[in-house]
C-alpha cells in the first residue's frame, strides 16, 4: 500500500506538468483551431529562460521564472505574428506542418545557446521529506505550489476578467465572436499569451522535477496531448483532468510495467478515448 501511494504522489506531481501543458495545447486548439506541435519546444525554451536568468544575471528564482514565462509568451506572439497569421484562413493541416518546423526551429535555437549536454538548476543534493514512510523532495512541493496558484489564475481571468470571457465566446463560435464587436485579433495574441506562459511553467517544473534537455518538451509532447484529448480537445478544465489522470496512470502502471513503457501508456489511453470517447470527457470540439 505505502508502494502504491508512493507511486500515485510522484503520479500528481508529473500530471500537474502535464496538465499545465495540456492546457496551453487546449486554449490554443480552443481559439485557432491547430494542434500547435510546437508547444512541447516552447516549454523547453522557458526552461532555459529560467535558467539563463538564474544562472546567467543571478536572479533569484521566483523572478526568473516571471522573466521565462515573459520571454516565452513574446517569442509564441512573434512566431505567431510573423508565421502563423499568415496561415490563418488556410488548411488547418497547413498551420500543423508549419508547427512542426517551428518546433525544430525552437528547439536548435536552444541547442545553438545552451549547448546539447544535461544542465540542473542547483546542482545541491536534496533531502526529502519524510511522512507514514512515503517521501516528497521540496522541488515536488515548489511544482505542486506553483501548479495550484497558476489554476487559479487560469480560472480567475477565464471566469472573471473581459478577455477571458471573449476566449471562451471565440472558442464556442468563433464567427458569432467576431459579429458581436469581439476583437478577434486581440484575442488570438492573449490566447498565446496565456498558453505559452503555461508552457513555460510547465517547461520549468520539468526540469525541476529531472534535468534540462533540449529535447526535453519533444519527449512529453505525447503525454500533454494525449491529456488534452482525454479531457476533451478545447477544454482547459478537462486538460487539467486529464493531465492527472495520465500522470497517475503512467506511475502506476510501474507496478506490472517496465517504466520505459510509461509513454505507451500515455498512447494507450489516447488511443481508447479516441475510440470510446472521440470528444474527450469533457466533450470538447471534433
Amino acid at each position: 500500500m505505502t508502494e502504491i501511494l508512493q507511486l500515485i504522489i510522484y503520479g500528481v506531481i508529473y500530471g500537474s506538468i502535464i496538465a499545465l501543458g495540456a492546457v496551453g495545447v487546449s486554449l490554443t486548439f480552443g481559439v485557432l483551431r491547430f494542434a500547435n506541435f510546437a508547444h512541447g519546444d516552447l516549454m523547453t525554451f522557458g526552461a532555459y529562460m529560467v535558467l539563463a536568468a538564474y544562472a546567467g544575471f543571478a536572479l533569484p528564482m521566483w523572478l526568473s521564472v516571471i522573466v521565462a514565462l515573459a520571454m516565452t509568451a513574446a517569442l509564441a506572439v512573434f512566431i505567431d505574428q510573423t508565421l502563423f497569421r499568415r496561415f490563418r484562413r488556410a488548411n488547418p493541416m497547413i498551420l500543423l506542418i508549419s508547427s512542426f518546423g517551428v518546433g525544430l526551429m525552437v528547439r536548435s535555437l536552444v541547442q545553438i545557446i545552451w549547448g546539447g549536454s544535461t544542465q540542473v538548476y542547483d546542482p545541491g543534493i536534496q533531502f526529502p521529506y519524510q511522512f507514514w514512510g512515503l517521501r516528497i523532495r521540496p522541488d515536488h512541493l515548489i511544482i505542486l505550489g506553483g501548479t495550484l496558484v497558476l489554476v487559479v489564475v487560469l480560472h480567475v481571468f477565464l471566469q472573471k476578467t473581459r478577455m477571458g470571457k471573449a476566449m471562451r465566446a471565440m472558442a464556442d463560435n468563433p464567427d458569432l465572436a467576431r459579429i458581436s464587436g469581439i476583437n478577434t485579433d486581440r484575442v488570438v495574441i492573449w490566447t498565446w499569451i496565456m498558453g505559452a506562459s503555461l508552457a513555460a511553467a510547465a517547461g520549468y517544473f520539468l526540469a525541476l522535477d529531472s534535468r534540462l534537455q533540449p529535447d526535453m518538451g519533444w519527449f512529453i509532447l505525447l503525454p500533454v496531448f494525449a491529456a488534452a484529448i482525454l479531457g476533451g480537445i478545447g477544454k482547459p478544465y478537462g486538460a487539467i483532468a486529464g493531465g492527472f489522470i495520465i500522470g497517475i496512470t503512467e506511475e502506476l502502471s510501474t507496478l506490472i510495467l517496465s517504466p520505459a513503457y510509461k509513454p505507451a501508456v500515455a498512447f494507450a489511453l489516447m488511443v481508447l478515448i479516441l475510440i470510446f470517447r472521440p470528444t474527450g470527457i469533457f466533450k470538447g470540439a471534433r
